[in-house]
Formats: C-alpha cells, structure tokens, sequence
C-alpha cells in the first residue's frame, strides 16, 4: 500500500491542492479529471483549478478579514493555489484577484511537471473501486449525476444541494468612460492595486429606480421541476432575488455608493456598479455582485440600462448552475474521511464550505491528512483557533447536521479571545487579535508537523 498511488477524483482547486501537499510528501498520485472529455455546466476549458463565478479570492486583510487570514495561513502551509494567486494578481482594491486564465494555466502547469502526479482524463463514474485504496473526491459542486448518486446510495442521504450563479464579463473597450471612472471604494489600494482598482458605473435615483423596475420584470431561467426547492446560497445570490427583497437592497449590498465620489458631479451617486479586472491584459472587467438567472437577450437590454454601459459588449453573460454537498457533519470524521468506508476522503466545495480559498483549504487538509497516514502516522487537526482549524471545525462537526449549509471563512467560527475591553475598542481589537494568535498557533502546529513527519 505504501508504495500504491493514491486517487485524487476532480481536477478543481482542492483535487489540485490535495494531489500538490501529497506530493510534497512524497506520495504518488493519479488526478482524475473527466475534463474535457465530460463538460459541467459552467467550466469553459479543460484546465487544472479554472475559475468560474468569479476571479476574486476575496479581501487579503490578514488582520481584520477571516478569509485574509486563511490566505497567510495556507502561504506558509505550501499552498499551490496561494502561490498561483499571488503570481498572478490583479488590482482589486483589498481583495486578492487573480488572472483567470494565467492562474489555471500556472497550476496546470505545475501539476503536469510534477513527476509524482499523473493526471488521467475521463468521468470516475461511481464511487471509487475499494481496490484503489485511499482515495480523495474533491469533485466540487458540479458533481456528475451518476457518482453522486452512488455516494448517496453509500451514506443514505438525500442530496443536499444550492443554485450558484455567474456575473457577466465585459469588455473595457466598450465602457464609456465618459460617464464611468476607476476608483477603490475609499481609495483602498490593494496587493496588485493603486486605490483606483474599479470602473465605477454610476445612477441617480431615476435610473436607479428604472434599473429596478426592468431586472423584477426582466424574463428568468425558468427551473426543472426537481429543481424548484432547491435554495440559493445567500453569499452568491442572483442580482434579481436580492432585489426582489426590497427596493433599497441592490443600494446596501453589490450596488452601494458608498467610498466613492463621481468625478463629474463633485458627489456620491445614489447607487454605483462596479467592474473588476477579469485578466492580466485589463482587457476584460468583472459585474461585482452581478450573478444572474436572467435569459441572455434580457442581460444585454438590462444591463444597459446601465450608464456607461449603453454600448457594453460582453466576453461573458451570466449564468445559473446547480451546486451540490454533503451532509459532512453527519458523513465525514475529523480527518475528512467517510465513517461509513474511511479509505474514502472528502475535500472542496462539496464538503459544504463555500468559497475558492475555503475549497483549497480544506484539500490542503486533506492532502496532508492523507500523506501523514501513509507514512503510519496520525496528523493532529490544526487547533481551532487558526482559520484552517475553524473551518474544518464547522464541517466536521460545528454545524448542526440538522441545518448544514455552505459556509466561508468568518470570525464567528473561532473560539473567543479572553481579556479584551468591551464596546467600541474591544470590538476594533477583536479581529487583529484573533488573526494574531491564529498565526501564532498556525506556526506551532506546522512545526509540530513537520517534527512528526
């Protein structure tokens, strides 16, 4: 068995981070990707990690984000997909995006001149034959049909699943700057960035108001009927049911104007959409916030509504597509495996955590779970103060099995730190010293790893 490679199924961002950690650890490994050979939904190429719902790894703020912070922690753990990120970053304010295509290419790449990693291309149609041995499934929320019906068929579970949903990709030589202008909100500048990482969109109140009255009305993807109960995951909710909720919402969440000033009036518009970089060239640009079941010929009459976007041309529309889970406080022990056939782990999306970083982490986990074990030993979970901790805390057990529902990295996963003031000083102190002593714990547990190994 020592010498047996080890199966990793799904070539995502935690398929390739587990098979990367394994590797280091001097483990072979056959990577399993049904690309291009069965397409998803929404991937586009058959590279290694592609991004598909957005090119944002969301804020970089180590000591006052959560999702910062598991950033640095999976930095200095070895990560492959924090590497490929930071070589190829993009300005985006305090968020850490990346070069979509630059960032697949860099981890395809890499995988395929690892000598320890083979990747084969084709569906793993059921769930893994127990001659594999140790195998990790880090299929993501495009699962094929079949294979999740095979593992419900082993766990017992009915499927647990959420709609996720595209934002639109436009062209920046179509944008009228005119009307338009860069800015970060409060002129926040970035790992990649200057302060002015956005292309600003501004509405007064009667565009605003028109821009809500035709997304309510504008025609949707309609559902399957095995579909309609499924739930949204409210971190990525279609721009369409966020406004369906009132008509202020758009205004407090993806199109709020605060942090920014319109060059042309001296004044805060009423309402703002924003435009991130999508790729390295500046070419194309992000709709922040702008996931959509609207139809297609309805995107392009809508969204020009926009101002600024009267002519916009779009590399990419928007899209709905089916994600789904397991019940993995229920299904999976401590060190990811399945308690019902533990040779089996599970990493990524389809664990139940909710985000590109938060998939990596918990492979990263995985992977280095896996290597200790083939070396005879057990890896002790990283403390639940860290931000890696934390998140596999929750899935592993936190939750409640009864409710689970995808989740990011936050603060409110890590246990409280003792001693601090109350009110306003104590809430500003909370953050950097939970990041403080989750970095702290972090470098003790890699120690303690690698004296293990």
């Amino acid at each position: 068995m020592k010498d047996n490679p080890v199966h990793v199924v799904g070539g995502g961002l935690a398929g390739s981070e587990a098979a990367w950690q394994l590797a280091r650890a001097g483990v072979p490994i056959i990577l399993h990707e049904m690309r291009p050979l069965r397409r998803t939904e929404a991937h586009q190429t058959d590279r290694l990690a592609e991004l598909v719902c957005s090119n944002s790894f969301r804020s970089d703020d180590v000591l006052n984000n959560a999702v910062g912070l598991l950033h640095e922690e999976m930095r200095r753990a070895g990560s492959l997909v924090l590497t490929a990120a930071d070589r190829h970053k993009l300005p985006a304010g305090g968020a850490l995006a990346v070069d979509r295509e630059g960032f697949a290419q860099d981890v395809t790449g890499r995988v395929a001149a690892e000598p320890l990693i083979r990747v084969e291309r084709g569906e793993v149609p059921d769930l893994p034959p127990e001659a594999w041995g140790q195998t990790i499934i880090a299929t993501g929320p495009l699962t094929s049909p079949s294979l999740g019906q095979s593992i419900r068929a082993l766990t017992g579970e009915e499927s647990l699943a959420f709609f996720d949903a595209i934002a639109p990709i436009v062209h920046r030589e179509t944008i009228d700057f005119d009307v338009a202008w860069f800015q970060s909100r409060y002129d926040k500048s970035g790992p990649a960035g200057d302060g002015a990482d956005y292309i600003n969109c501004p509405l007064d109140r009667g565009q605003y108001e028109a821009f809500l009255d035709a997304l309510l009305a504008g025609e949707k993807t309609e559902f399957k009927e095995w579909e309609a109960s499924t739930p949204y995951f409210e971190g990525c909710l279609p721009i369409e049911v966020m406004a369906a909720r009132g008509r202020e919402t758009l205004r407090f969440g993806p199109m709020k104007p605060v942090g920014l000033t319109d060059p042309n009036s001296g004044r805060r518009p009423h309402a703002v959409v924003q435009l991130r970089q999508d790729n390295a060239l500046g070419t194309l640009f992000n709709m922040v916030g702008f996931q959509t079941k609207l139809k297609y010929a309805e995107q392009t009459r809508i969204f020009r509504m926009i101002p600024g976007l009267e002519k916009a041309a779009f590399a990419r529309l928007g899209g709905l597509h089916r994600n789904s889970f397991i019940n993995s406080p229920r299904l999976l022990d401590a060190q990811l495996r399945l308690k019902a056939r533990p040779a089996l782990r599970f990493a990524g999306q389809i664990t139940g955590v909710e985000g590109y970083v938060e998939s990596a982490a918990i492979g990263l986990l995985a992977g280095r779970f896996l290597a200790a074990e083939r070396r005879g030993r057990l890896l002790q979970e990283p403390p639940a103060t860290t931000a890696l901790g934390a998140l596999l805390g929750h899935i592993t057990g936190g939750a409640d099995a009864r409710s689970f529902q995808p989740m990011n990295i936050n603060f409110g996963l890590f246990p409280p730190m003792q001693g601090l003031a109350d009110g306003r000083r104590g809430r500003a102190e909370r953050k950097p010293a939970l990041a403080t002593r989750a970095l702290a714990d972090l470098d003790r547990w890699l120690s303690q790893s690698r004296l293990a190994a």
